[in-house]
């Protein structure tokens, strides 16, 4: 068993965030999990027993989710790790602009509160790790799903910047930007045309090997390392047809 630690897991009711959440718990840490639905919360919390903790959040409201993730890290006697996968994909609001404007609050605006709330906190203990759960749609921009790629490709080098910032500082904090490919959740289901799907389960089980290896980048699964090495190769003027 590893030694006991304790890891927040933001957007843990569903996907990689649960499977995440079941692991960690299967190997002795204290597990705290924030999300919107209370319900499923509650579903875990009679799943997985006495090392699972919660807290309703909803990362759109920026000072109550800071707060919130403090609480649940004393209530757990301690934060050693967080992971911020909180996201939405292209989920529709009434308008075109609404539907922009409410993935880039989620996936940017809350993960900056969460992730500088968090970069404090470990300051403070001496010690941390944030995991960052990006994708490899951060490498490249898309025309149907602009502010989601967008999104991702921010969080991707925010995460450079406070690595930097990690080494600049007495603390020992360790910045991991996890970048999935297609994995099988609530957020791709009914999507066409992906390929190398993986479960929920494998993603987050390679996921978790990356966090304890206190790895700086993972690709989810490791093939997708491939596709990364030919966006990079791949013109400019080329992608903009895609």
């Amino acid at each position: 068993m590893d030694q006991a630690k304790s890891v927040i897991i933001t957007g843990a009711t569903s996907g990689i965030g649960r499977e995440l959440a079941r692991i960690f718990v299967n190997h002795g840490y204290k597990t705290g999990g924030t999300g919107r639905r209370v319900e499923r919360l509650e579903e875990m919390q009679n799943e997985f027993g006495d090392l699972f903790f919660y807290r309703q959040m909803d990362v759109t409201q920026f000072k109550q989710a800071r707060t919130t993730l403090i609480e649940l890290a004393d209530e757990m006697g301690g934060m050693d790790i967080v992971v911020l996968n909180a996201g939405i994909s292209n989920i529709q609001q009434s308008s075109a602009i609404e539907t922009e404007q409410k993935g880039i609050d989620v996936n940017v605006s809350g993960f900056i509160q969460l992730a500088n709330r968090s970069f404090d906190y470990f300051e403070n203990r001496g010690s941390g790790q944030i995991v960052g759960i990006s994708s490899i749609a951060s490498m490249l921009g898309y025309g149907p799903s602009a502010p989601y790629n967008a999104s991702k490709a921010f969080i991707s080098n925010y995460m450079q910047g406070y690595r930097q910032k990690a080494l600049r500082s007495d603390a020992d904090i360790i910045i991991t930007d996890i970048k999935p490919g297609f994995v099988e959740s609530e957020l791709t289901e009914g999507q066409k045309n992906m390929f190398w799907v993986a479960s929920s389960k494998k993603a987050a089980l390679q996921i978790f090997k990356a966090i304890v290896n206190r790895k700086h980048y993972a690709y989810i699964t490791r093939r997708w390392r491939l596709i990364a090495w030919l966006i990079k190769m791949v013109p400019d003027r080329i992608i903009d047809r895609i």
